[in-house]
């Protein structure tokens, strides 16, 4: 009668744990593997063990989107003056501000394209600097750039932006803005996704957990669902590299606790 009692009783806590991991799947829309899933559960305060959520979304056909293909939306400015490679592939730092990357990627909204540039703190992982557009003019990138300096107060003297080579990088409008600033430009080599791998990286991840099973058919709703994301991404998605803190929460945390790194 006992064990009965106790089976049940271990019955309806998986019921519950599973319901739970439904939950926390859906909030991400449907995104989120097992490793945030279980990274999730437990900032929610469930003590529980990664390999149960692993089994129990596997046995209950729970799965993470996996990576796609994506359009390629570089193209190499041949004439732009040499610039060197700071980074050298390693998207490390140890404090903030002092190493940004970033790109360009585009998004189908209907008919036409938009086009996305972004400034990622390779520190923290936060998107500071974004702009849409239309176009792939050089403004699109001065605009992520400005929107970044911004968000930073201003106080990026120094700083190293590392990009590829496409042709908005290395335009005399951007060089100009970066110098006003006082950023230092580093540079990946020419069809090398690995030398710009942490802002290819997020790019994958916007499409991969945005894109799935969605069909805008305007500028302003993919614009809309863009800005949303890009919040979502900094406030809530939790990342491997940042022991599975969101970048608000690592940047949050690495103000009081100078011993936090990013995870080898």
């Amino acid at each position: 009668m006992a064990s009965e009692q106790t089976r049940a009783e271990r019955q309806a806590e998986e019921k519950r744990t599973v319901s739970e991991i439904r939950a926390i799947h859906a909030e991400h829309h449907g995104a989120y593997g097992a490793p945030r899933v279980h990274a999730e559960l437990r900032a929610r305060g469930w003590r529980i063990n990664h390999k149960r959520v692993t089994r129990l979304m596997r046995i209950n056909h729970i799965v993470g989107r996996h990576l796609r293909k994506k359009k390629r939306t570089t193209i190499a400015d041949h004439t732009a003056p040499p610039a060197p490679d700071l980074v050298m592939r390693d998207f490390t730092a140890d404090t903030l501000n002092t190493r940004w990357c970033g790109d360009i990627t585009c998004i189908a909204a209907g008919t036409p394209w938009l086009y996305l540039a972004t400034v990622i703190v390779i520190c923290s992982r936060r998107v500071v600097g974004r702009s849409i557009a239309d176009h792939m003019r050089t403004s699109l990138v001065t605009d992520a750039i400005e929107t970044a300096v911004a968000a930073r107060g201003g106080r990026v003297n120094g700083a190293v932006f590392h990009t590829d080579r496409g042709v908005p990088y290395g335009a005399a409008a951007f060089a100009e803005v970066r110098r006003l600033h006082g950023i230092r430009r580093s540079m990946g080599r020419v069809g090398s996704s690995d030398d710009n791998a942490l802002a290819e990286s997020f790019f994958q991840g916007l499409k991969r957990e945005l894109l799935h099973g969605r069909n805008w058919t305007s500028k302003a709703q993919t614009r809309l669902e863009l800005f949303r994301r890009l919040s979502y991404y900094n406030r809530r998605r939790r990342h491997s590299a940042l022991g599975y803190l969101t970048p608000t929460e690592f940047e949050q945390q690495l103000t009081t606790s100078p011993t936090l790194s990013l995870v080898a």
